[in-house]
């Protein structure tokens, strides 16, 4: 893995904590208690609001000071809300939250002393938890055909994953993320909207030599879908077309070639499984848009940064099956 040599990071940085909210104000309160609780102090807060309706902003702005509130007039997406904190992020780490998220009180400190301990790192994943304390998501794994997931998903939490080790990705729903990467791999894609914006991140930044650490004493507690909703049309949808859009942008082209068969295959596939689901017209809808998008993408795969050789990045990928894989 290349090594980066930036020294960005004072001793005691300042973290910049994104959340992104559209219409959770039910969980807004929770969410931010828990950022300034937390023992790391030198930070700021940014809340992105993507146009809700449900009085998220006069909440936020009656009820916590010292917020830096953004308020987009349309609804942009995870990836386009996301980017709007970081263009106006002071901090030299951007931590990345979904609304419906408690972090552990020592959460920030933790993943930010791993991040301090080695400049090549340009990501840390935290261990992130469903209320009812089985594992929402431990990392990123992604496979050939463009399926992500994350390692370890609805898994009892037996400790393992308590080996702190290298991983392809975070899932932003809780990232920390070193600005300076951001600054030379791109910001998260908008076109994607919602889904799959991370693991094309996590993938550009891989490419580019940068590493991910997980941090499995890090700690968030994460509900799940509390805005997009789990196997909603939303997520069907985007999910969908989205996982056809980040192969094509990124894959070198052998292993593109190489990979075609079982992009085919997966896309073929889950349409009667959606469809036994009741989800037939979205699936379609998803995949015709997919379609449609791949020139649009094409067309990015000249901006991708790639530092890594070809075996570095076949490592990337594993069996669904065996989604406990360490990068060295």
């Amino acid at each position: 893995m290349i090594s980066h040599t930036h020294n960005d990071i004072p001793p005691s940085p300042t973290v910049s904590v994104v959340i992104v909210n559209y219409n959770g104000k039910k969980f807004l309160d929770e969410c931010i208690q828990a950022i300034t609780a937390q023992t790391y102090s030198n930070m700021e807060i940014i809340v992105v609001d993507n146009a809700s309706s449900d009085g998220s902003v006069e909440y936020l702005k009656s009820q916590f000071r010292g917020l830096f509130i953004i308020e987009n007039p349309t609804n942009l997406g995870f990836a386009g809300g996301v980017n709007s904190g970081i263009l106006n992020a002071r901090g030299a780490l951007i931590m990345t939250l979904n609304n419906d998220t408690r972090i552990d009180r020592h959460c920030i400190e933790r993943l930010l002393t791993e991040m301090n301990g080695d400049e090549s790192v340009g990501m840390c994943a935290p261990k992130m938890l469903f209320p009812d304390g089985r594992i929402n998501s431990t990392g990123i794994c992604i496979s050939r055909s463009g399926a992500a997931w994350d390692r370890g998903m609805f898994e009892e939490d037996r400790s393992q994953y308590d080996t702190p080790e290298g991983i392809i990705g975070p899932c932003a729903g809780a990232a920390l993320y070193r600005k300076t990467m951001l600054q030379e791999i791109g910001l998260f894609d908008e076109d994607f909207f919602l889904y799959m914006e991370d693991v094309d991140l996590a993938f550009r930044a891989c490419l580019a030599g940068w590493k991910c650490s997980f941090v499995p004493e890090a700690i968030v507690y994460h509900y799940h879908g509390g805005t997009a909703g789990f196997m909603s049309d939303l997520s069907v949808y985007f999910g969908n077309r989205n996982i056809l859009w980040w192969p094509v942008k990124n894959y070198p082209l052998l292993i593109l070639l190489v990979s075609f068969p079982w992009i085919i295959a997966r896309t073929i596939v889950v349409i009667p499984y959606y469809t036994f689901k009741g989800k037939g017209k979205v699936i379609l809808k998803a995949k015709i848009d997919g379609i449609a998008g791949i020139p649009r993408m094409w067309r990015k795969r000249k901006y991708i940064l790639v530092k890594v050789t070809q075996n570095t990045i076949n490592r990337y990928f594993v069996n669904r099956s065996i989604s406990h894989r360490r990068l060295k």
